[in-house]
């Protein structure tokens, strides 16, 4: 792993123009300077590589660099470095490692698959605590297309990948794929990014697809009063490139009757909301000021993202509305009193989902 770190940075010390393209994008790159300097810094050991934990793995710096570095692929190995070092405190993550234990546990964990089912959804963590409603809702509209679909309510384990845990992430996920194997899994529908994310490239041969596709093939609306509602699209960054997931959030929102633009960072060259690579754990200030730059896009505007975490994010600071949200729920989003859980609720909505399945199924 120490090899793999000192050569990824050898590359980009020798590669990188230092053009700025990437420093002027980001608010972690503004403070720290040019890939290549931090490269040369860490790599004559006057600098630490616990620096990399301040970067949100958002992506958009390789996505922008014109000699095409792998600049995250740089700082998530050095990361793991770090991890496999013992050189990083990890006691300002403890929250996001319960919370992502928590969500493995047999307490919150659930695999609700019947006989016959070869397609599960998998909404991951955020998404059913904070609005469970919405997650029953889709599960309901996924039924009714694929009537012997199942339901999986447990974590992906992002957060530990992102922390460069990668030992405890594969041994924890490969429980995850474990189970859908023996159940003869073959197709998992997501509707977080993160999750869709991690099962497109540790998922093996299942086949990954996202609610929001799902969606605009099966059950796009015929909304017949255009313009109800006008919206900035975040497109969130583990989804920088995925353009069919792209192109169905924007024909959804037309559907929906939402008025929408995009965003002057969108789709390949999106920006991070503020909650990207668990930063705001120790970076509260570089997280904040990556989510200010997104609602000053916004100018104003409420925000339509279809990623739970980012609508929690952005919505401290502009009114933030999950796609999904608007699907089923739209006139309570129009009238203002749809209201997503926050703080202990969202584990009791878990819980409370999890005994919905079990009674259904009893």
């Amino acid at each position: 792993m120490r090899k793999t770190c000192e050569n990824q940075g050898l590359h980009i010390s020798r590669d990188c123009t230092e053009c700025g393209a990437c420093v002027k994008n980001c608010a972690f790159l503004e403070e720290r300077g040019t890939p290549k300097s931090i490269a040369e810094t860490v790599l004559s050991g006057s600098l630490s590589s616990s620096i990399a934990f301040d970067c949100s793995l958002c992506g958009l710096c390789e996505t922008i660099c014109p000699e095409k570095l792998s600049i995250t692929a740089y700082f998530l190995e050095m990361r793991r470095q770090c991890q496999q070092d013992g050189s990083v405190d990890m006691r300002p993550y403890r929250p996001i490692l319960q919370y992502e234990k928590t969500g493995h546990s047999r307490l919150f964990a659930h695999y609700d698959i019947p006989e016959g089912c070869d397609t599960v959804f998998f909404p991951g963590c955020t998404f059913p605590g904070t609005r469970p409603k919405t997650t029953q809702a889709f599960f309901k509209t996924l039924q009714k297309h694929v009537p012997t679909a199942g339901i999986v309510l447990d974590c992906c384990h992002k957060p530990s990948h992102d922390l460069g845990r990668q030992d405890y992430f594969e041994s924890r996920f490969a429980r995850i794929l474990q189970k859908l194997r023996e159940h003869d899994i073959k197709r998992v529908i997501v509707a977080c990014p993160n999750c869709y994310k991690v099962f497109r490239e540790y998922g093996q041969k299942l086949k990954i697809q996202s609610a929001y596709e799902f969606l605009a093939e099966k059950e796009t609306p015929d909304i017949a009063a255009p313009d109800v509602l006008d919206v900035v699209i975040h497109d969130p960054c583990p989804l920088r490139n995925k353009k069919g997931i792209h192109k169905a959030v924007r024909s959804l929102a037309t559907s929906l009757g939402c008025g929408w633009e995009e965003a002057r960072n969108n789709k390949r060259r999106t920006l991070c909301c503020g909650e990207g690579g668990s930063v705001p754990f120790v970076r509260p200030d570089l997280a904040l000021r990556w989510s200010r730059r997104r609602v000053d896009q916004a100018g104003g505007k409420t925000i339509l993202t279809y990623c739970a975490g980012c609508t929690v994010t952005l919505s401290r600071l502009v009114p933030t509305v999950h796609i999904l949200d608007m699907h089923f729920f739209r006139d309570s989003i129009l009238s203002g009193t749809f209201k997503p859980l926050r703080g202990l609720a969202t584990y009791l909505a878990r819980l409370w989902l999890k005994l919905r399945l079990l009674i259904r199924r009893a």
